[in-house]
Parts: structure tokens; C-alpha cells; sequence
């Protein structure tokens, strides 16, 4: 960690020391050194695998840059120094959220293009199409100086479009014969010898897929994954959401499926609350607050995995209108740091692309289970009426927690599954 001190009439920058999931990445400076800042102007992004924050001068002065872009930035390092005219009190970094401006500009934002606040805002205020500008940063993404210096050429642009005079029409010219070397069409040389596969792109890693990469790989070294699966009839949720839909639309909230499956968590970590826990040397670590992570996926990017804070104080229609909030904050690149910290157990929803199962769905550690839900799907099962087997269509899907075997045994992992089936099948209809 960085742990330069403060020089006299000076004030860092620091790295926020609360941060979730690996380490961050120093992104983009939005002012050099040597330029004189305002107290709350954001300076600095910094992105994790999960988020992009900005971080605001905590004084006015003259900023000196520490950290360079593409700089890992750990929690308390100093990322630069402000300055300033006299002696400042030390503060906790300023996190700006990410917000959009007027909305009655014409530029869309695909979120999987991951722009930056600082991007997003030169594109407003320019009417500017993201995809219209060559991306030079690193991954492939869209830098401050991308949008200037595309702002800056287009007066030249528009100046070299005007027409010239078509030229006067030419007679063709007679091709001579192809030699017969000419005539053969070029071999296309592979990329690993004469029998090896040709290589059609070298796509640059993200910084949110180098991070995820990273994460999902400690987790599986840390930790020794085991997944038990049970199958759950959702006739009953089903039912319940059919009759209830409207209702809750007229509140302007979707009820989604998943908003059942966090509220059968809660109830199931009630009923086991070891699960809801974290793992160290020398004590199990067991959390009151069950705040449950969402895994939302960005298409081709990755994911992300945004948090209902303290679920279990939360009734059904909070559930549904807190996770309403976090999806599209996800997938509009809107969310805050805040928004994915502090998660106690996460749902991976896998079967939303089609997946029926998923073994091992990675830990987000440092958690000590995940839920992962199949896809639903009409299946044909047995059942007993009046004394007869009978077949029966029920709507049905796989459901498997993947613990962390320092922490939890096979009973206690059944035991957890038993009471989350329990209440998606006996969900009342009123309610």
C-alpha cells in the first residue's frame, strides 16, 4: 500500500478503503498535474470488476498526480496530492455518483460499452454517438481524450466532405493476363505451424473481465466448492405471481421470479443460519443482516453482482421494488459503490439463458455459499391420488447451493435447500 504522507498546506487523494470484491484499477485522471481543482470536482475514476467510481479533490489546489492510469489501486493507497493554499483536514474520500445528464438528449448508452461518468457526459453535451468515436483505451474502451480529439477533428471532417466534381469518364483500360502464380489464390498461413488453427482476432482482456478472472480463481484456490441440487415445483409461486402481476404493476414494479427466491433465502437462512457466513482461521463468522447479491449479467462484459442490503427486513413488494432499482441501475452502468458492497450470500439466476444446471457455480467469496436456480421447465412427474400413481405436468426447475466445505457440511447444505423448496412450493396464494 502506498503510504506517502501528507505534506505540509497538502491533501491526498486516497483510495476508498471500503471496496468489495478485488482491487481497483486507477482508470482515468480527469485533470493533469498542475491544474488547479475545486473542492468536490471529481478527479479520478477508478474501476473494480464490478463498478466505476469517481473520487472528488477533497480541497482546492493544485493537483499532483501519484497513481498513473492502469495503476492497481488498493483500499488507502494514495492516488495524488491537492496542494492546497493552507493546512487542510485529513477526509474520507468523496465517492460522485454516477449520474446521467438531461435525459432529453439524443445519444443512447449501450451499457456494455462500460463508458466512464466522465465519457458519458462529454457525449451529451457534444451529441455525440458513442460508437461514432474510435476507442484507443486500454480493452478497448472509450477514453476523455477519444471524444476531444474526435469533438475537435470533426469541423476538419465536414470541411473535406464538401463534393468535387466527378471526374470525366475514362476508358478502360484492357487487364493483361494473369501470370498463373498471379492467377493462384494466396495460402493463408496459420498461426501455430501448418496444422495449427488460424487466429481470426486477439480481443484485448477488460479490466472487468482481468478482475473477474481473478476473483473467480482465488475463490475456487481458497476455497473447496461442493454442490448439492434439489428440484423445486414453482406451481404455487406461479400462481401467486399470476394473481398479483397487475397489482404490483400498478405500483410500477415488476414481480419477477427472483424476487420469490430471495425471499426464500431469507426464510432458509432463518432456518440454517450458519450459511449466511464467512470463513476465517480461527472463528466462523455468522452474519445477523442477510443481504443477498444478484448475479446480473452485461452481456459479453461479464457481470455484476448488486446487493439487496438487510432482506430479511424487507416484505415481499420491497423485495421486488429494491431489486427492480439495482437490475436497471446494472445494466445501465448506474450503479454505486455502495450498491455492491456488503453482500452476505448471492443467487446466480443461471437458468434465465436456458441452463437447466451449473456445477459448481464459483463462491463469491468471501461468502460461504451461492444458490444457483435452473430453468423452468413443464416435467412429467408421479403422483399418488386417492391411492392410484398417477402422471401429473408440473412446472419445475433444479435449484443447488455450492458451499464452501471449510464451512458447511452435506446436512446442513440439504437442510438449507429443504426449507427453500419448502416455501417456494408452499407459497400462499394470498400475500
Amino acid at each position: 500500500m502506498n503510504d506517502m504522507t501528507i505534506k505540509p498546506g497538502s491533501l491526498n487523494i486516497i483510495a476508498p478503503l471500503e471496496q468489495e470484491g478485488t482491487k481497483a484499477v486507477v482508470r482515468t485522471w480527469l485533470r493533469k498535474t498542475g491544474d488547479t481543482v475545486r473542492k468536490h470536482e471529481p478527479v479520478v475514476e477508478l474501476e473494480t470488476d464490478k463498478v466505476v467510481v469517481e473520487i472528488a479533490a477533497p480541497a482546492d489546489g493544485t493537483l499532483e498526480i501519484i497513481l498513473r492510469e492502469d495503476a492497481d489501486a488498493e483500499p488507502g493507497a494514495v492516488l495524488g496530492v491537492i496542494n492546497a493554499g493552507g493546512v487542510q483536514e485529513p477526509s474520507a474520500p468523496v465517492l460522485e455518483p454516477l449520474i446521467e445528464s438531461p435525459a432529453d438528449s439524443s445519444v443512447v448508452f449501450d451499457p456494455e460499452l462500460r463508458l466512464s461518468p466522465a465519457v458519458r457526459r462529454l457525449l451529451r453535451e457534444h451529441n455525440v454517438a458513442p460508437t461514432a468515436v474510435a476507442a484507443t483505451g486500454r480493452g478497448g474502451r472509450l477514453t476523455r481524450e477519444d471524444v476531444l480529439a474526435f469533438v475537435q477533428a470533426e469541423p476538419v471532417k465536414q470541411a473535406l466532405s464538401v463534393p468535387l466534381p466527378a471526374p470525366k469518364p475514362q476508358a478502360k483500360a484492357v487487364p493483361a493476363p494473369a501470370t498463373k502464380a498471379q492467377a493462384a489464390p494466396s495460402a493463408v498461413v496459420p498461426a501455430s505451424g501448418e496444422r495449427g488453427p488460424r487466429v481470426s482476432a486477439h480481443v484485448p482482456h477488460s479490466s472487468m473481465r482481468r478482475k473477474i478472472a481473478e476473483h473467480m480463481q482465488h475463490s475456487v484456490s481458497t476455497a473447496p466448492h461442493v454442490t448439492s441440487v434439489f428440484e423445486a415445483d414453482f406451481s404455487a409461486i406461479i400462481a401467486h405471481r399470476k394473481k398479483n402481476k397487475k397489482l404490483y404493476a400498478d405500483q410500477d414494479v415488476n414481480l419477477t421470479f427472483t424476487t420469490y427466491f430471495v425471499a426464500a433465502s431469507v426464510q432458509a437462512m432463518l432456518a440454517v443460519p450458519n450459511v449466511n457466513s464467512r470463513w476465517h482461521d480461527d472463528y466462523l463468522e455468522v452474519f445477523k443482516d442477510i443481504s443477498i447479491g444478484i448475479g446480473t449479467a452485461l452481456g459479453e462484459t461479464g457481470l455484476i453482482v448488486p446487493v439487496i442490503q438487510r432482506a430479511q427486513e424487507l416484505n415481499i413488494l420491497g423485495i421486488a421494488s429494491r431489486l427492480q432499482e439495482l437490475t436497471m441501475a446494472a445494466r445501465n452502468g448506474k450503479l454505486k459503490a455502495a450498491d455492491v458492497q456488503g453482500g452476505t450470500f448471492t443467487i446466480s439466476n443461471h437458468g434465465t439463458s436456458g441452463s437447466l444446471f451449473a456445477s459448481p457455480i464459483i463462491i463469491n467469496q468471501p461468502q460461504s455459499a451461492i444458490l444457483g436456480i435452473g430453468a423452468l421447465e413443464k416435467r412429467v412427474v408421479v403422483r399418488e391420488v386417492d391411492g392410484v400413481d398417477s402422471f401429473q405436468v408440473r412446472p419445475k426447475a433444479y435449484v443447488s447451493l455450492t458451499i464452501d466445505h471449510r464451512v458447511l457440511d452435506g446436512s446442513v447444505t440439504n437442510a438449507w435447500l429443504s426449507r427453500f423448496v419448502e416455501v417456494i412450493e408452499n407459497w400462499p396464494l394470498e400475500g
